[in-house]
């Protein structure tokens, strides 16, 4: 995207140096002191020594408000599950190579059985539970196995402190074949967990049977997309959401205190404000809450807001190495495809960007929904509708 904010360079010159010319020596002359000089000159005075004094004691408080002010943006270590001060493990994890732990919630007919396997990648402040639903109906009519899992930092997954934008698309691929989902299998991802699926496109393309990306966040700074593209979509968002995607870009350091102090606005989303919802997604909010995910919703967060909610702000709204459009088709003989969703009144990810790669990319299967907003996938019967164009069998 073009940046909205300029940054400039600090250039420094040095006036005392003349080109050519070094600077000359001055010659100092030493006042030879007479001793009865020294013996006669007054000590410091006591009102001198109090105000030395006074500003002694100002060191300690100058330090003391140096940590007051820098102490939050240093966040707090995460309370990994299964630790001494952790939480407790309680579901199924599987043992990535660099030792993490992966927590993941199984769906459909056993994954032995499955003719189709699918992994479901959650959104922004979500986790494992929060998986497309999908009619136990349809999950036995096409054979279907369906696994969600936490990604790095939430619920029960551990941190992943060095996650890039490439490590998501690992993670998912040593979870496949820990849990033996064969060689291929689709992937679904919605909001955050769907710009995920650009970097699952990128990285590990040959393992794909097919993809889907539900209202994918996107990053006002990839490449090859026109300014006023990004400049429309920037400019759809929220004042306080501006600021938040802003400081994360730019000063990621910044991003823990950002949103934990109380002087400016943070995440609209992290503070559940209604105005990022469209009314259509208020009229199917109460599905997204309610009893069921109330007795989860603890989970979502326990290690820590840095290591999940922040780390993704860090990194998907960080610097990419590739921007979307720069990606080749990964079925070229038709052996599988890739869908895009988004709804048009999208309010927390706005539909520009989504419609601007549809157009530029022509092997994916674009479908804009009118009036629907960010949260179209909790509509009636709208996760089986998404499943059965992913796997070509729409009726």
């Amino acid at each position: 995207m073009t940046t909205l904010v300029r940054r400039g360079s600090l250039h420094f010159s040095n006036s005392s140096l003349k080109e050519g010319k070094p600077p000359r020596k001055k010659i100092r002359t030493q006042k030879m002191v007479d001793s009865s000089e020294t013996k006669n000159k007054p000590l410091p005075s006591s009102s001198s020594s109090s105000g030395m004094l006074k500003r002694l004691a100002a060191v300690p408080l100058l330090v003391l408000l140096t940590g007051l002010i820098f102490e939050p943006i240093k966040p707090q270590p995460p309370k990994i599950c299964g630790t001494a001060n952790g939480p407790p493990v309680t579901s199924n994890r599987t043992k990535l190579n660099d030792g993490r732990h992966v927590a993941y919630v199984e769906f459909g007919v056993p994954r032995e059985k499955a003719k189709n396997k699918i992994i479901f990648i959650h959104g922004f402040d979500a986790c494992r539970y929060d998986t497309l639903k999908v009619s136990q109906e349809l999950l036995e009519e096409l054979s279907i196995y369906l696994v969600g899992f936490d990604r790095p930092g939430y619920g029960e997954s551990d941190p992943d402190p060095k996650k890039t934008v490439k490590s998501i698309a690992t993670d998912i691929e040593e979870m496949a074949d820990n849990l033996q989902l064969g060689p291929k299998f689709y992937v679904i991802g919605f909001s955050m967990g769907g710009e995920a699926v650009w970097s699952v496109l990128k990285y590990i393309p040959h393992r794909l049977a097919g993809a889907a990306l539900l209202g994918p966040v996107a990053n006002y700074w990839w490449s090859g997309f026109p300014a006023n593209v990004t400049e429309e979509a920037w400019n759809a968002q929220l004042p306080a959401d501006k600021w938040v995607v802003w400081v994360a870009h730019h000063f990621p350091w910044l991003t823990n205190w950002w949103n934990s102090q109380k002087y400016f606005p943070s995440s609209s989303v992290i503070t559940h404000d209604v105005r990022v919802f469209s009314p259509s997604d208020l009229q199917v909010l109460h599905k997204w809450g309610g009893p069921a995910r109330a007795a989860y919703l603890g989970q979502i967060v326990q290690q820590g807001n840095h290591e999940s909610l922040h780390r993704d702000m860090i990194v998907g709204f960080g610097s990419w190495d590739f921007s979307p459009l720069d990606l080749e088709n990964p079925f070229p003989n038709n052996e599988g495809s890739v869908h895009l969703w988004h709804g048009t009144e999208d309010l927390i990810v706005p539909v520009h960007m989504s419609r601007y790669i549809a157009q530029q990319l022509p092997w994916i299967t674009y479908h804009e929904l009118p009036t629907a907003g960010h949260m179209f996938l909790l509509g009636e019967g709208m996760g089986d509708t998404i499943v059965r164009s992913l796997l070509g069998c729409i009726r």
